[in-house]
């Protein structure tokens, strides 16, 4: 089982501040890594701080000049990230013909763009450096499935399962790992709208085999699974999380 075991690594994750990804990055820190979390406020982002006991950072997923001073800041302090996990997204749940420029460009250039941009500016260190690295990107099963009321949020996701395929494919060779899991509805400030519901919240739940909704904490394993060595030759696959919703 020392496979799974983080000790000696640092990992970043995006989005930390609640929900899925403080979850997460507590699991991470539970499996010995070092973590460092970034968020939109510097209020929250002083929270992470003194929960990992590392520096605050804030980050402006769709700034790529904020990016990019987030990424030298954080190797300065850090001395090198070699886990990387993009959370952070948003969602904006609307009919299609309701969906605004707006909303397309804040929940395209959050969930993928910013990854993106994130994810490259990461790479191009590991790469100079020879430096073995993880990536896990959340993803999500509108991004497996069509899903009413997601037409942005689904696109998105759909283009950042292709994304870690390329990425995984190109980086393959250099020792970088892409993964990403492909989670259902998951109970947290993101899916409230949703799920406060009743109505839509039991048509939905009665699509999963499993026949309820996930916790943040079900996320958790199959994360760390995919940053650790115990898939040291898994790259460029998506595990979906979904009860089974996915499964027709």
């Amino acid at each position: 089982m020392t496979t799974f075991d983080l000790k000696g690594k640092t990992a970043l994750v995006t989005g930390a501040g609640r929900g899925l990804g403080k979850a997460i990055a507590d699991g991470l820190a539970e499996a010995g890594a070092v973590v460092y979390g970034t968020t939109r406020s510097r209020e929250t982002a002083e929270s992470v701080s003194a929960r990992y006991g590392t520096p605050a950072v804030t980050l402006e997923m769709t700034d790529t000049a904020s990016i990019r001073r987030g990424v030298a800041e954080l190797l300065d302090a850090s001395g090198g990230i070699d886990l990387l996990l993009n959370n952070a997204g948003i969602n904006i749940p609307k009919p299609a013909i309701e969906i605004t420029d707006e909303d397309w460009d804040s929940v395209l250039d959050t969930n993928l763009r910013g990854s993106f941009f994130l994810t490259t500016e990461f790479a191009t260190s590991w790469l100079a450096s020879s430096t073995p690295a993880a990536v896990v990107n959340i993803a999500s099963q509108a991004g497996l499935v069509a899903i009413e009321e997601r037409a942005a949020y689904g696109t998105s996701k759909a283009a950042l399962i292709h994304l870690t395929k390329v990425l995984a494919l190109e980086w393959a060779s250099s020792g970088i790992r892409v993964n990403a899991v492909a989670p259902t509805f998951v109970r947290t400030e993101l899916t409230e709208s949703t799920l406060s519901r009743p109505d839509w919240a039991a048509e939905l739940q009665s699509r999963i085999p499993m026949g309820r909704f996930g916790e943040p904490e079900d996320i958790v394993g199959a994360v760390i699974f995919l940053l650790s060595d115990a898939a040291s030759l898994v790259t460029g696959h998506t595990i979906a999380i979904d009860g089974g919703y996915t499964i027709r």
